[in-house]
């Protein structure tokens, strides 16, 4: 995969280096898992006007970044902190698991193009393993944690809603672990890890634990996947 760095000299070389990466990634990259899932019963039109947004975990934010970059109707999605203090939130401090921080992305949306519930069902289906407590796949810690960030009673209502329909039909083979919590503060992280797929699509980890994550939503629910992945920087 070496060929790839040769390419990244320009945007429109890492963009068809992310593109070839996603498709002609090995069948042994693949150790990420996704199943389909049904929509959400409850997802009611939001109460205000233009773009909405909410704050996601669900381990290593560089997956759930990618993924959220490639569906349709996401305007942005840029990696952070969320759960801790001004104070606490960098890499360096966060990734001891002791600042109350997970790492976390937050989604813009346009909900006149997608909803908060279409939303939840991609990051409960592709995004992440929405199972395990404190760890996703090769990273552990609460740090890692499976959790939503609401800012509102309605998101709440919508996260709350779709979690019980989801184990009620036990669609997973063992409860959700996904925490509710309040929204207090969004911190963005440096800016190293933000488009990290895009920069990187041929590191070992990237192919091994992000790259499927993008391939399943292409696959699972091709209506919200958009080739083209909206960034964070525009250069």
């Amino acid at each position: 995969m070496a060929w790839f760095s040769k390419m990244r000299g320009s945007l429109a070389g890492a963009a068809l280096a992310l593109t070839l990466a996603i498709h002609l990634a090995p069948a042994s990259w693949a150790v990420e898992t996704a199943a389909p899932i049904p929509p959400p019963a409850h997802d009611p039109a939001p109460t205000r006007v233009g773009l909405q947004s909410v704050v996601l975990a669900g381990g290593c934010f560089w997956g759930v970044q990618g993924v959220f970059q490639h569906v349709e109707g996401v305007e942005q999605a840029v990696s952070g902190y969320a759960g801790g203090t001004r104070a606490s939130a960098r890499y360096d401090a966060v990734s001891l698991g002791r600042t109350g921080h997970a790492e976390s992305v937050k989604v813009t949306y346009d909900p006149k193009i997608v909803s908060l519930g279409r939303i939840l069902r991609v990051y409960f289906s592709v995004a992440h393993d929405p199972t395990q407590l404190d760890r996703q796949g090769p990273d552990h810690g609460t740090q890692y944690r499976s959790a939503i960030f609401v800012a509102d009673p309605g998101q709440e209502s919508v996260a709350r809603d779709y979690i019980a329909q989801l184990d009620a039909a036990r669609v997973f083979r063992v409860p959700i672990a996904t925490r509710i919590e309040q929204l207090s503060e969004f911190y963005p992280a440096e800016g190293y890890h933000q488009d990290y797929l895009f920069h990187h699509p041929d590191e070992t980890y990237v192919a091994t634990n992000d790259l499927p994550k993008i391939a399943n939503l292409k696959r699972l629910l091709p209506d919200l996947y958009r080739e083209t992945p909206k960034l964070v920087s525009r250069r």
